[in-house]
């Protein structure tokens, strides 16, 4: 199988512009040649020089596009983008190291872990889109969460654009849309759509009286009986189906459910109970600020001769309240960026309360299958010790939970520091 796998590489033409072009970026071998024709100088093998292999160059580059993209505002395209790449560079990784199948498996598992924090994102900005709108990187964040709101509102009223905008996010979107176009027949010549109704057509061939008994009643039930059973359903299941999914998959099936699947979702659900006050924190906050700060703030309005006065303790009041959103909201999203990053890697992080309440739930990781994703350092014997001795717990476990072999304590730290202001304070009043 590995030799296969290194058979697929060499057909695959993975150069600098390869790369660069997975990112929306030009590569400066092709501007040098599309400036050169538009110029209209002659061309020479030097400017048609192909693009070079993979090097720090490109990454060089590749770091500077990235950051100039960054820089004109973060978009859910440019996250994709990376996430991917991120796959890619790990399943080939993988597969140098094992083989071609287990490299499949490890990386799938790796994409369902990152699913479940991406979904969440989306869910988040969506939330925090008229506040996104307002801070200056994540405008296009904010951007894409409207434009989700407003495709989500034309699937509600018409279903003639699903299969268009059907994401590969939203599974259940992409099965729905192929069960009904399959159930769907558009006459080429009138351009009218009706259903494949089986059981319509099997009621139109009976025989009277049983037909004009049967075919009311049918139509009955077809029309108001069923949507309203249908409308109910929806509503419920959108309610539970996290949790029935959670408890199917990850309870019931828990004997074929990869820990690393387990751990990041069972994270995400603890998680989402805390997240709530946040949320509508910055809801009151942004409220307060709207309608009833802004509308005090300018005391006289302004006209074509004189640029109005503003009340500057309102104004103090609305920058606070400003840079509380903007810290709220990016620490919030960059820590669901923190965990998808470390969920499409395989890897685990630690957050004092909220790690051990996870596996609280479903117990640790298993060692001895390479399936189980990184490490977790924090379970092991020797640390959970240390950690009935600490006052306050350990912050850090180093990058990927590897462990850290110098620990920053923080209580002797803090005796040290107090005692020094204390000398000090001691020797201004002897003065």
């Amino acid at each position: 199988m590995l030799y296969i796998f290194r058979l697929l590489l060499l057909l695959i033409n993975i150069d600098q512009e390869t790369v660069l072009n997975w990112f929306g970026m030009e590569d400066p071998s092709n501007q040098e040649l599309r400036q050169a024709i538009e110029s209209g100088s002659d061309l020479t093998f030097s400017t048609m020089e192909s693009s070079t292999n993979i090097s720090l160059e490109t990454f060089r580059l590749l770091t500077e596009g990235l950051w100039e993209k960054v820089q004109d505002g973060l978009t859910l395209a440019d996250i994709e983008n990376v996430l991917f790449f991120i796959l890619f560079i790990r399943f080939v990784i993988i597969a140098i190291r094992y083989n071609l199948k287990t490299s499949f498996y490890i990386t799938c598992i790796g994409l369902f872990a990152g699913y479940l924090w991406y979904r969440h994102l989306i869910d988040l900005i969506s939330m925090y889109r008229s506040v996104l709108l307002k801070l200056p990187f994540l405008h296009k964040l904010g951007m894409d969460a409207v434009q989700l709101r407003s495709l989500n509102r034309q699937m509600a009223l018409t279903d003639l654009k699903l299969g268009e905008n059907a994401h590969w996010y939203n599974p259940g979107q992409v099965i729905y849309y192929a069960f009904t176009k399959g159930i769907v027949n558009i006459d080429p010549e009138t351009g009218l759509r009706y259903y494949i109704d089986p059981i319509s057509m099997f009621l139109s061939n009976l025989q009277e009286p049983n037909k004009s008994n049967i075919v009311p009643f049918y139509y009955n039930v077809y029309n108001k009986v069923i949507p309203k059973i249908y409308g109910i359903c929806s509503k419920f299941w959108n309610q539970l189906s996290g949790v029935a999914a959670y408890a199917v998959i990850t309870r019931i099936g828990k004997r074929y459910c990869p820990y690393l699947v387990r751990w990041h979702w069972t994270f995400l659900l603890i998680i989402g109970m805390v997240e709530q006050i946040f949320i509508y924190f910055i809801y009151r906050v942004s409220y307060f600020q709207s309608f009833v700060l802004i509308p005090k703030a300018e005391i006289i309005p302004a006209t074509d001769f004189y640029q109005g006065y503003i009340d500057p303790n309102i104004a103090l009041q609305v920058n606070i309240l400003n840079g509380i959103i903007a810290c709220v909201v990016l620490s919030h999203i960059g820590l669901i960026i923190f965990g998808l990053f470390h969920a499409i890697w395989g890897q685990y992080f630690y957050i004092p309360f909220f790690v051990e309440n996870t596996e609280l739930h479903i117990g640790p990781r298993p060692k001895n299958s390479i399936y189980s994703g990184g490490y977790t350092s924090w379970q092991d014997s020797k640390e959970k010790e240390k950690n009935l001795n600490r006052l306050l717990p350990k912050l850090w476990y180093g990058w990927f939970g590897k462990g850290t072999s110098s620990q920053f304590q923080f209580v002797p730290f803090f005796k040290k520091l107090f005692k020094k202001v204390f000398q000090k304070i001691l020797k201004q009043l002897r003065k």
